[in-house]
């Protein structure tokens, strides 16, 4: 039995998400008894280390005209090599481009296909995964029961492990007929951890006043290495980029800390950010919502506690 995971190359560089889904990718094939194959589409840079997360060899299709996403030829492509290995499992990461590719994958590869997993199957009985589902307030169990299974990993959901050393590399070509999708520029933002991928997210909203006063949030990130984001509202409004509104309606993230200051906690905010290990929420109304979310909460005006938490954090760093 083989797995097949498809890591991202955005850039030509591999980032955690690609580490993590090849660990799953690796801990499910051990599992089932089979090997991890990798395949990476368009340019990428020492594509041999993701050997070094458990997979057993990877495939490049080492053409440029993969860079940019076109999801038919993205989709040709994996269902080619996933047919040519007889590969029984195909993993993507729930990003952009994994919501563009699993149904059509699911279509082609006439398998059954589960969106948003979060953690190992369990196969004692049949093929079964979890994922979060009602905006984050149950955990759905799905049984996977065609001979081939389809899936998208959400982010921080396995942490990468290093298991083996550099894995080979088989170049190959296939001859695809020209993107029928043009991209002629694209916006992204370089030098921070996206949010996805964050472990640490230091979030504010509209108890800030206004985008003048985000600095003590800036400081506190700093401090912290954490990345920043931000409630709809603040983005809406233009106080922050919306790549940084987390929520229902914005990015979904699992870091392992959250910290919250002044957001109220709405259901469509919970949402996005529920599955974070831990919810730090700082919030002069006691009666916020998100206090019932929180594990921890600071009832207090937050330009008194976020500065006094930065310059603690601070001092600490300084004296270890």
């Amino acid at each position: 039995m083989s797995v097949l995971v498809l890591a991202e190359s955005p850039k030509g560089k591999f980032k955690k998400a690609a580490f993590e889904l090849v660990h799953y990718g690796h801990l499910i094939a051990k599992n089932i008894g089979g090997e991890c194959t990798v395949l990476v589409l368009g340019s990428a840079n020492d594509v041999s280390s993701l050997g070094t997360y458990g997979a057993s060899k990877v495939i490049h299709l080492n053409d440029p005209s993969f860079d940019d996403l076109d999801s038919i030829n993205h989709t040709t492509a994996i269902t080619n090599i996933a047919k040519d290995l007889g590969s029984t499992v195909v993993i993507l990461s729930h990003s952009s481009t994994g919501k563009a590719l699993i149904g059509g994958l699911s279509v082609t590869l006439n398998a059954g296909a589960v969106s948003g997993v979060n953690s190992l199957p369990t196969t004692d009985g049949g093929f079964r995964v979890k994922k979060n589902v009602f905006a984050g307030k149950a955990i759905a169990e799905v049984q996977i029961d065609t001979d081939i299974k389809v899936m998208s990993l959400m982010g921080n959901s396995i942490p990468p492990q290093e298991v083996g050393g550099p894995a080979a590399v088989e170049v190959r070509t296939l001859d695809l007929p020209a993107a029928k999708n043009i991209v002629t520029g694209q916006n992204t933002v370089d030098g921070i951890v996206p949010l996805p991928e964050a472990e640490l997210v230091v979030s504010a909203g509209r108890g800030m006043k206004g985008p003048e006063n985000w600095g003590i949030i800036e400081d506190l990130a700093n401090i912290l290495g954490a990345t920043t984001a931000c409630s709809r509202p603040v983005a809406d409004t233009g106080w922050r980029p919306h790549h940084e509104h987390v929520g229902q309606t914005g990015v979904a993230i699992r870091p392992n800390l959250y910290i919250a200051a002044g957001i109220s906690g709405a259901i469509q905010h919970l949402a996005g950010v529920n599955s974070s290990k831990t919810i730090v929420v700082i919030n002069k109304d006691p009666e916020a919502p998100f206090f019932k979310a929180a594990d921890y909460g600071v009832c207090a005006d937050l330009f008194d506690v976020v500065p006094a938490l930065t310059a603690s954090l601070k001092k600490f760093k300084e004296s270890n």
